[in-house]
């Protein structure tokens, strides 16, 4: 919003300052806040359990400083907003254009993860053994954190062209975030999909059929069903 309204600029040209940054900041972030946390852990339970309640408590922290920035107002601002008809039906050429950059960054992320994705998956399954096939733990660790911050700051780039916000709009979308990967089960990728599929065609149906105020409460009794039927998560094991 502030590269568009302040400068006119492409808001896909705004990635190319953002994405960056973001990824600097959030490779800061595990060096000096988590890997003390790591470090610290006893057990593998112990380490999520401080690592959510840190970010948690940091996320409130960059809410509340941006608060006291810009305000509680709304924000908003129009980029290609004509319609486009798929399928027999209209959609907004700026929700396409956000779709089809999400896609193009996924196909990088594979591409470019080919082979550093499977150190990643040894550190998340175990970080001791990754050590001893010579995978540097902290340093993986934290470039997944970074790639994670970088994929959210162009998640919320793109969202800008299409929808109002404020300055804590990014707690909604941290708690769906977290429903979305306990549903699937902590660290199953199909999973993950498969429930924020799930999550997304609830929503929809909740709010066509019987009130677009009741989305976020359908998420959460999705999420109590769920947990309540298999506590694991869709396609997580048992411990």
């Amino acid at each position: 919003f502030w590269f568009y309204s302040g400068f006119q600029a492409n808001p896909f040209l705004a990635l190319i300052v953002i994405v960056p940054l973001a990824f600097i900041l959030n490779w800061g972030i595990y060096r000096y806040l988590l890997s003390p946390l790591v470090r610290r852990a006893k057990s593998r339970g112990q380490l999520e359990v401080d690592s959510i309640l840190a970010t948690f408590g940091l996320s409130f922290i960059f809410v509340g400083l941006m608060l006291a920035v810009f305000g509680g107002e709304y924000f908003s601002y129009g980029y290609l907003e004509r319609a486009v008809i798929v399928l027999e039906q209209p959609y907004g050429l700026n929700r396409i254009a956000a779709f089809c950059a999400s896609a193009a960054l996924c196909i990088a992320l594979v591409l470019w993860l080919n082979r550093s994705g499977l150190a990643l998956r040894a550190v998340a399954v175990n970080p001791t053994a990754a050590s001893l096939v010579a995978i540097k733990v902290a340093r993986t660790s934290a470039l997944a954190f970074a790639i994670g911050g970088a994929v959210t700051a162009s998640g919320g780039a793109l969202l800008s062209m299409f929808l109002t916000f404020d300055a804590s709009i990014g707690v909604i979308f941290t708690l769906k975030a977290l429903i979305i990967v306990i549903l699937g089960g902590v660290g199953e990728i199909r999973g993950t999909i498969v429930a924020a599929f799930m999550l997304g065609l609830a929503e929809t149906a909740v709010a066509s059929l019987i009130d677009p105020g009741l989305t976020l409460a359908a998420a959460y009794l999705l999420f109590i069903v769920i947990l309540l039927v298999r506590p694991q998560g869709l396609f997580g094991s048992r411990s």
